[in-house]
């Protein structure tokens, strides 16, 4: 396993690291987080990401219960939440949202529920247009000097967005976000290339990308329907299975996965392992996530970084251009 710094912070994560989304909690228990977790610090994972919003809750206690099993030393890996969403079926107005309110008591139950006395890393779900960026960065600050977390950061916001939290906080004399965690493969490409690009550069932006496998249609599992076994196939998520699949853009997208499935091919890797060795070859992203049901696929997609020196010009322009 290589690091990286996020962004121009001196936090090392490995270039590989893990979250839970969907999984946890509903194709994944305690007892296989375990073996998952086991897995990954052995092969060198330092970041594990969660968020109040997964399965309301649910997924930051299976992570905890899992993690405390597993005895291994706080200081050699990072865990993260998001706040945002709330953890609540029908959430009060106070339970949701950026207020400092909610901050304040989404950064408490998450170190209840992850069962740490920190987070190192602590996202904006998203941005919340009904509370002011200066008031969520003083939040984030707050916390900071609690020392209840190490590093703040944003997820799915957009640059302007970005911007002013960073503006207001350098400002202000305080603690700027840190990282942001988009979207990032090679189906989703935009917003991370091109409407970020200029945060790289002013702000050291660092990032901790999610959806390697553009939520596994990268892994070409879904070119001939929905598998059981996959996400997509999950009650409550009818709207992945359209967005897969059955929409418009749903197909335009499984037809780009089947220009990429040769080239695969002809390399003699798995498209998933493909795929995530891509998103390694930007050096704007300080991690990618991964996500997993399975042990085996954990496995699979951790060995991604073999790919790398297979990824000549050559390939990489018709990947560009797939």
């Amino acid at each position: 396993m290589e690091y990286r710094n996020l962004g121009r912070s001196g936090l090392k994560l490995s270039e590989l690291s893990f979250g839970s989304w969907v999984t946890f909690n509903k194709q994944v228990d305690a007892g296989l987080a375990e073996k998952m977790f086991g897995t990954c610090l052995d092969a060198g994972v330092n970041f594990f990401d969660n968020a109040e919003g997964y399965e309301r809750g649910q997924s930051e206690i299976v992570m905890g219960k899992a993690l405390r099993a597993l005895s291994r030393p706080r200081d050699s890996y990072c865990v993260s939440s998001k706040v945002f969403f709330g953890s609540h079926e029908n959430p009060k107005p106070t339970q949701i949202g950026l207020s400092r309110k909610h901050v304040t008591d989404a950064c408490h139950d998450a170190l209840k529920r992850l069962q740490v006395d920190y987070l190192d890393l602590f996202f904006c779900h998203r941005a919340d247009p009904e509370t002011p960026i200066g008031e969520t960065v003083w939040a984030m600050h707050n916390l900071i000097t609690q020392g209840k977390i190490l590093y703040w950061g944003t997820s799915e916001w957009s640059a302007g967005e970005i911007t002013e939290a960073y503006e207001f906080a350098l400002a202000n004399n305080l603690t700027p976000p840190s990282m942001e965690q988009p979207q990032y493969n090679l189906l989703d490409r935009e917003r991370f290339e091109i409407e970020y690009a200029p945060l790289y550069q002013k702000y050291g932006l660092g990032t901790t990308t999610w959806s390697p496998l553009a939520s596994g249609a990268l892994t070409g599992k879904y070119l001939t329907g929905i598998p059981q076994d996959s996400r997509a196939a999950l009650p409550g998520y009818e709207w992945l299975k359209k967005h897969m699949v059955e929409s418009d853009r749903g197909q335009e997208r499984m037809a780009r996965v089947r220009t990429l499935q040769p080239i695969a091919e002809e390399l003699g890797v798995s498209l998933s392992k493909l795929a995530i060795a891509w998103c390694l070859l930007n050096k704007n992203v300080s991690t990618v996530i991964l996500g997993a049901s399975r042990l085996e696929q954990l496995e699979e997609n951790l060995g991604a970084r073999e790919v790398l020196p297979l990824l000549t010009e050559e390939i990489q322009q018709r990947l560009h251009n797939s």
